[in-house]
């Protein structure tokens, strides 16, 4: 099977190939999803099979309505609604408990709870609508490779797995959604996105972050709490704040392979760069740096030959909690020093 790209005037063939039980990756504003019917099971689990994903590793559901969550939600507390109303569509994720057996346990990952997200994109809210079902969303990427941010990443690892891709252009946010657990007494930020920490405290008050580290044997309540994910194949190292720049190029000139290097242009463009050095411009910010962090790594992956890739880092703070949580994910907690070895 050759996985069709379908442009925006196909979302009525893109919607008849989900009610058929197919395949389809769909555009978000922070990534592309790999889309299925979440009420049908075969579906859902040729979903992890495309993507080589854990079986225990749940499914955000995506709609395109309150109304489509209450047929599903056991309940939907009241700052659970005040969340919907202040930030969809976009870039949050509410977990929920749902009515028991309203979806199956390959949705759930087994779970009494299901993480619901309504996107800021108005194909995917148009093809939702035409297919007359709520879909489940994973990352439409290899499982644990960075996510893909255009249809071309996604048609890179998933050609011949799926039966197509709508095309919307490249993703604007560029990071994951955040995803908050309501599901609980105190509500708290399982993953970091764009919505941040402060956005939603200036609508339902004081919320925890996320500190407890999935067990081997634990289901995770939220996709990124437990496996590697957004790795590329090369090691990927952060560049710390405050590290000279100056000699992070003298290490790369020193090895005898090529390295990838992604910082802002204003530091690309003030450094004398060996010839080993392959750059990719972060743009001019921590906003532009989230859209553009996974495009980079996969760019070094698919196109280049790096054996290390040396990313810069932002303040953990709004945003940039979001781009340094995916970044230290990729890069499994290493920092640049100068006398590490590769």
């Amino acid at each position: 099977m050759d996985t069709k790209i379908y442009q925006l005037n196909q979302i009525d063939e893109a919607a008849a190939a989900i009610k058929r039980g197919e395949l389809v990756s769909f555009p978000t504003e922070t990534v592309y999803g790999l889309g299925a019917d979440a009420t049908n099971e075969t579906a859902v689990k040729n979903v992890y099979l495309a993507k080589g994903r854990p079986s225990d590793n749940p499914l955000i559901v995506h709609v395109n309505s309150v109304s489509m969550v209450e047929k599903y939600a056991a309940e939907i507390p009241d700052n659970a609604r005040k969340l919907m109303k202040a930030f969809w569509p976009g870039s949050l994720t509410i977990i929920l408990n749902i009515k028991p057996g309203v979806l199956s346990k390959t949705v759930t990952g087994g779970l009494s709870t299901v993480a619901f997200r309504f996107p800021d994109c108005q194909p995917t809210l148009d093809l939702i609508a035409k297919a007359g079902v709520p879909m489940v969303g994973p990352s439409a990427n290899t499982s644990g490779k960075p996510s893909p941010t255009t249809a071309q990443h996604v048609y890179h690892d998933l050609n011949g797995k799926i039966a197509g891709i709508l095309d919307n252009g490249p993703s604007r946010v560029g990071v994951e959604s955040t995803v908050i657990d309501m599901s609980t007494d105190t509500p708290v930020i399982l993953r970091p996105g764009a919505v941040t920490k402060h956005d939603i405290e200036g609508v339902i008050g004081s919320i925890d972050l996320n500190h407890h580290k999935v067990g081997k044997n634990e289901t995770p309540k939220a996709p990124g709490m437990k496996y590697k994910h957004y790795a590329p194949s090369s090691q990927v190292y952060i560049v710390d704040e405050g590290t000279d720049w100056k000699q992070v190029v003298k290490w790369i000139e020193a090895q005898p392979f090529d390295v990838g290097i992604m910082a802002e242009t204003k530091i690309l463009q003030s450094l004398s760069m060996p010839t080993n050095a392959v750059q990719f411009s972060l743009g001019d910010g921590v906003a532009d740096a989230s859209a553009r962090l996974f495009d980079g790594l996969r760019e070094f992956d698919d196109e280049h030959n790096v054996k290390a890739i040396m990313s810069q880092a932002f303040p953990a703070v709004d945003l940039g909690g979001a781009y340094m949580n995916r970044l230290n994910k990729s890069a499994g907690g290493m920092h640049f020093s100068l006398d590490q070895k590769n």
